[in-house]
């Protein structure tokens, strides 16, 4: 791949959609949240770029973009 196809501008015209800019979503302590393979659990601290969560057994720190976990 040449790095000049990446950089390329995308002309007003182009019948093709701009690429849509990915939606991280945002937490706040004590929210209710799920997560694709550790289930149920509960934010217990906001960091800049990651939450932690208290799943039960176990609390884990999970970075930005949070792909895998989604509000209650």
């Amino acid at each position: 791949m040449n790095t000049s196809e990446n950089n390329r501008k995308r002309q007003s015209s182009s019948p093709f959609k701009a690429a849509a800019e990915p939606v991280i979503e945002t937490f706040a302590k004590e929210d209710r949240v799920t997560h694709d393979l550790y289930g149920l659990g509960r934010v217990v601290n906001v960091e800049a770029h990651a939450v932690s969560v208290d799943f039960g057994e176990r609390t884990l720190r999970i970075t930005s973009p949070y792909a895998k976990l989604h509000h209650l």
